[in-house]
């Protein structure tokens, strides 16, 4: 089912509005806020610590980082305002529209890698983009667990799909199968974990696939669907504050009811060396990282989403018949998890 804006504007409404800096920058301090008040009360041990920073092209931030807490071994959740004149290549790849203008970008992101490995790491990002007359949106939520629970996969996904088909029927069915594909490392043929939402480059028309690979499974469903009606600014912005405000709900109670799962230097050594793929997939993939360090953000919070301890091991092969292999052979792979069956 698909649900219509109540105010379908037409291209001259395209604009974004006078205030639309102001009111993003508002909401994603306010959402930093939010989470890290909600993750304190999780942890139940030790408080975030914040580090504000300034860019010198301009801008700035707030980082803030929690470590060995209660259910946290390092985690951090970060505000960015940055201006410029000098467009990274990195967007001028994906929109060449927008060279020769100064640009505007403000967001939040999120990185938590608990010590228990039953409680999964998990990441949020959620952007606004401005440059001359080209404006968007993006980000989405993902979770990487360790250990398979189906039922905590289904939680995540069912919250996230909730949130989506408040706004529109189509955006969980493309922004699951987009969050899919961005989530994989192609050099393992493997996910980094049972994905979330992601999105990018939402301006409001055309067709809601805006990613790089136009023969993949999100782009195909995108182009059945074909483009749906024009949103303005207002309607993709409410979009954005509610999946935020989704966060708490979808993940906390997964923390909670792992947090007191007993485990061993067995788990604890499986949990380090998937972490690993953690740190392959941002050092080569993400574009949140290639985009801080193209416009001179600040390194020590780019690379805040680094897990704290880590380790390799050669040719790594799960025992037959373990939770282990089950994460492989399942958890590892694009799976329809809202629709999963728990029993």
């Amino acid at each position: 089912m698909t649900v219509a804006s109540p105010n379908i504007p037409t291209p001259q409404q395209a604009a974004p509005p006078a205030d639309s800096r102001e009111r993003v920058s508002a909401f994603m301090r306010g959402i930093q806020d939010e989470i890290c008040q909600g993750l304190e009360a999780l942890d139940g041990q030790n408080k975030f610590e914040e580090d504000s920073w300034e860019r010198e092209e301009g801008g700035g931030g707030r980082s803030r980082v929690i470590r060995e807490g209660g259910v946290f071994e390092q985690g951090g959740v970060n505000f960015s305002e940055v201006w410029g004149h000098q467009l990274p290549p990195s967007i001028l790849k994906q929109r060449p529209e927008a060279a020769g203008h100064g640009f505007y970008a403000t967001g939040t992101s999120m990185v938590l890698h608990p010590r228990n490995p039953y409680i999964p790491t998990v990441h949020l990002n959620y952007r606004y983009f401005e440059a001359g007359p080209v404006w968007w949106f993006g980000g989405g939520a993902d979770l990487t667990p360790y250990y398979p629970f189906a039922e905590d996969a289904q939680h995540f996904h069912r919250t996230l799909k909730e949130t989506c088909d408040r706004h529109h029927g189509e955006y969980y069915p493309v922004f699951k199968r987009w969050c899919d594909e961005y989530f994989y490392l192609k050099h393992r043929q493997e996910s980094r974990g049972i994905g979330g939402i992601f999105f990018d480059y939402q301006d409001g028309q055309g067709e809601l696939y805006r990613g790089p690979d136009d023969q993949g499974e999100a782009a195909q469903y995108s182009h059945q669907v074909g483009a749906i009606e024009p949103r303005n600014w207002d309607a993709l912005f409410s979009f954005v504050e509610d999946c935020g405000k989704a966060f708490l709900p979808a993940y906390v109670p997964i923390a909670e009811k792992r947090r007191n799962t007993e485990y061993g230097d067995r788990e604890r050594n499986f949990q380090l060396y998937r972490r690993g793929r953690y740190v392959e997939f941002n050092l080569v993939y993400d574009r949140g990282t290639i985009f801080g360090l193209q416009t001179n953000g600040r390194t020590e919070s780019i690379l805040m989403s680094l897990p704290p301890l880590v380790r390799w091991e050669y040719g790594y092969q799960p025992e037959p018949n373990t939770p282990e292999a089950q994460l492989y052979q399942t958890f590892l792979k694009a799976q329809d998890w809202v629709n999963w069956s728990t029993h």
